[in-house]
């Protein structure tokens, strides 16, 4: 066997043909070290069919029927279910349940009469049955346990078991023969991946293959981009580890919308799908009842329209640097609009201690809910109550003036749908009249003008 010279860092693995003296991967000095790695030649990669090209009018689209599973959030976040020839990678923090919630696909999808065969180079059969146990009523004789790191014999298994869905838990801890480099390494992570790519997209024998891939600290997944390019959906299960909301959100699919997500309910029986996201987010209150630092508006999460509810606690700052602290958002937005409060609007936050949360969970990802984050701290400060019947959807300028943002109507439909009586939007936003029940649309400009229309 012949081999060459290489330089591997020792903290990530990362391969390089020259010397460096810091890592491209992690950014890890002096961790680059020479190695001396065999070169042999792939005998199963090389005996590829020949294919013909063929008219994209020919092509019959049951080949990529659906398997659609009764667990509602996922097949949203798919676009529909699982495509039968795809490949899919699930990246999540350690103890965020991507392992839980793959076995309990596993099981939906047994039921109804498909084969699994699920490779775990992490847990052995008898921890994996355990955790069946606990979360699962019944246990279907059409799923396979294959507790090995050797993607030789996970090829092998394939070809025994004929399974409809391959679940690979994780990629980084497989191995191929054929390459002499530790598991997880970037050579081994993408030749594995190649070979389950191949397995997946045989137009004999197609099968949907899923992958867990590894988180690093930085809440990226581990390895090179190249793993991302290969497969077809990129998903990954957000949440902290003390908290039940997970929410799991595709960042590429070939098959449906990017950015759609699904909200599921962390229990001690596994992950349960979240029905009524709106009424998740919000907290139940008596009529009439107004509590200070509670604003409400509409996020946009993929195909979805969610109803939200932002908390601010504003106190005495006792220090010379008060405290800004953003569970759901980051601290510069949070810095941006503490300052357009302040400056625009009149309102004195320097020796106070801000603090901005949403109930449930959910993260802001994006400037609708603006807004609402400024009125919820001015009624913070001010120590009145917003009726629980007035929403806020609208972005705010650095010039203190409302902004419009994206699908407006969507989601003033969604508030009068809910019963919401009023709601508060830039002015000259709407580009039609909307056949609205109950809800008043409510048009200012400036920042100014809301709040002395909700404190004056």
């Amino acid at each position: 066997m012949k081999t060459r010279t290489v330089y591997r860092c020792t903290n990530c693995g990362y391969e390089a043909a020259k010397w460096a003296g810091v890592c491209q991967q992690c950014g890890t000095w002096n961790s680059m070290e020479e190695v001396e790695v065999g070169i042999s030649k792939k005998q199963s990669a090389n005996k590829r069919q020949s294919v013909s090209p063929v008219r994209l009018s020919e092509i019959d689209v049951d080949s990529s029927q659906r398997i659609v599973t009764s667990i509602d959030e996922f097949n949203r976040v798919l676009g529909g279910g699982i495509v039968k020839d795809s490949v899919t990678i699930l990246s999540a923090r350690p103890g965020a349940g991507k392992s839980t919630l793959l076995l309990q696909i596993s099981s939906d999808i047994a039921k109804n009469g498909y084969k699994v065969l699920y490779a775990s180079g992490e847990e052995s059969e008898s921890q994996i049955r355990n955790r069946s146990l606990r979360i699962l009523k019944d246990i279907s004789d059409n799923i396979w346990i294959l507790s090995d790191m050797s993607m030789n014999n996970v090829l092998k298994s394939i070809e025994k078991v004929d399974p409809d869905l391959i679940i690979i838990d994780s990629i980084q801890t497989f191995v191929l023969e054929e390459f002499d480099s530790r598991a997880g390494s970037p050579t081994q992570t993408i030749e594995c991946a190649n070979a389950l790519v191949d397995v997946a997209k045989n137009k004999n024998r197609p099968r949907a293959v899923i992958m867990v891939g590894h988180m690093t600290k930085a809440d990226e997944m581990a390895g090179l981009r190249t793993l991302e390019h290969l497969v077809d959906t990129v998903i990954y299960l957000e949440g902290e580890s003390d908290e039940q909301l997970r929410t799991l959100i595709s960042t590429k699919n070939r098959f449906g919308r990017t950015g759609e997500i699904g909200l599921f309910s962390m229990e001690e029986e596994g992950l349960f799908p979240i029905e009524d996201p709106s009424e998740y987010f919000t907290t139940k209150r008596d009529a009439g009842q107004l509590v200070p630092g509670a604003a409400l508006s509409v996020m946009k999460e993929g195909s979805r329209q969610l109803i939200i509810e932002i908390e601010s606690l504003v106190s005495q700052s006792y220090t010379p640097y008060p405290s800004r602290i953003g569970e759901c958002l980051r601290k510069d937005q949070l810095n941006t609009l503490i300052s357009i409060l302040e400056q625009r609007g009149g309102v004195n936050l320097y020796d106070k201690n801000v603090v901005i949360k949403v109930t449930g969970g959910l993260r802001l990802r994006e400037h609708s809910a603006n807004l609402a984050v400024i009125m919820s701290i001015a009624s913070s400060v001010f120590k009145k109550g917003i009726p629980g019947d007035v929403a806020f959807i609208a972005d705010v300028g650095l010039t203190g003036e409302l902004k419009r943002v994206p699908s407006i109507d969507t989601r003033i439909k969604e508030l009068d749908r809910m019963g919401f009586n009023r709601v508060i939007i830039p002015k000259d936003s709407l580009k039609q009249k909307l056949d609205l029940n109950n809800i008043e649309i409510i048009e200012f400009r400036y920042l100014t003008e809301v709040l002395d229309f909700m404190f004056s």
